[in-house]
């Protein structure tokens, strides 16, 4: 299940199989060198796995149908109905599009799309490629890895680029069972360039499930800014030094990811950051799939519809639109959600070697 990080304000595929795959063998280490767009690329010790492109990037994704679990205003549509509605197809450039209906007027639910890898792994390097994400006011998307099979929160959940509305920074978090927790909210002692919000708990069952987020300083990480900039890469590291994600706008990608053999210990500092020392990644962490959704108003977007504050969101969706809520607005206004779509250049899932 999905659930809403911390929101009280300013502060297809290659190849189908579903194996789950093997654990990290190896370790990290965070450093100081500075990840270039240029230069030599030597050996990785990450090997491919999964990789999602081009006109079979929806091979080996399972299509979630019906509600939305975070009791957002959309109905999850099978791949037949999403192709045959206009919510989803490969354009002229090969990047995969997945919209939300818009409709003019809806008397209740908008259909969306939400799709999860077959694949499934425990620890790897998880990196995406996108043009445009959802936008705008009422919108909530989010690109994420979650335990599958088990009772949510149990196997963790890590979400890599998520938001609401116009905000232009993006939020990563983790949720998870009690035990699991940052060591610090400093920047420096995470070794990260991203800003811990709310706290430093991560257990969902303590913290209302909220878990810990920690907001990007990139104010084209997300929504309008990111898309406007030509979109940008994330990458998401579960190894036995914990979870790391890294973000990359359009022009600043290190040479190792544009050659598929990736080295995140070049990459310098991460986004986010949650250490194994006081997380052990494998005991929290387990059989985790990606997974791309986009709702609509829900726990998170509706419950900050009215908030002021946040980058991007300098005045709320409220104000605004004039709407005093979330849900109104959407079902009143569906041309104002052409904003609110996916284009994605790829995902590729790798591994480390043993």
């Amino acid at each position: 299940m999905k659930q809403a990080p911390f929101i009280s304000g300013p502060t297809g595929g290659n190849n189908t199989t579903s194996a789950v795959g093997g654990g990290m063998s190896s370790s990290t280490t965070p450093t100081s060198r500075q990840a270039s767009p240029t230069g030599a690329v030597s050996n990785s010790p990450w090997k491919l796995q999964q990789s999602y492109s081009g006109d079979s990037f929806f091979q080996g994704w399972d299509f979630f149908i019906g509600d939305d679990p975070t009791n957002g205003i959309v109905n999850y549509v099978d791949e037949t109905t999403a192709r045959s509605t206009g919510l989803l197809e490969v354009n002229d450039q090969g990047n995969a599009i997945m919209r939300v209906e818009t409709t003019p007027k809806v008397d209740n639910l908008r259909n969306s799309v939400r799709i999860t890898t077959k694949f499934q792994f425990n620890g790897g390097l998880v990196i995406m490629d996108a043009v445009h994400m959802p936008t705008g006011c009422g919108s909530w998307p989010a690109f994420w890895t979650n335990a599958n099979g088990l009772d949510w929160p149990e196997g963790g959940e890590i979400d890599i680029v998520e938001g609401v509305h116009d905000y232009t920074n993006n939020q990563a978090t983790i949720h998870t069972e009690v035990g699991c927790t940052l060591p610090s909210t400093d920047q420096g002692v995470l070794a990260i360039s991203g800003s811990v919000i709310g706290l430093s708990n991560c257990a969902a069952a303590e913290t209302g499930n909220q878990g810990c987020g920690i907001r990007a300083s990139s104010n084209k990480s997300f929504g309008a800014s990111f898309n406007n900039n030509g979109g940008g890469t994330y990458a998401m590291k579960w190894d036995t030094s914990g979870i790391a994600i890294y973000f990359f706008p359009r022009g600043s990608e290190p040479a190792d990811i544009t050659a598929g053999k990736p080295e995140p210990d070049s990459w310098g500092t991460a986004m986010a950051r949650w250490p194994a020392a006081s997380c052990d990644p494998f005991k929290f962490f387990k059989v985790h799939r990606a997974i791309f959704d986009t709702t609509l108003c829900g726990d998170w977007a509706a419950g900050v519809w009215s908030s002021a504050g946040i980058p991007g969101q300098e005045q709320s969706c409220a104000q605004k639109t004039g709407f005093t809520t979330c849900e109104e607005f959407v079902r009143e206004s569906g041309s104002t959600l052409k904003e609110a779509y996916w284009e994605v250049k790829d995902v590729k899932i790798y591994q480390l070697q043993s």
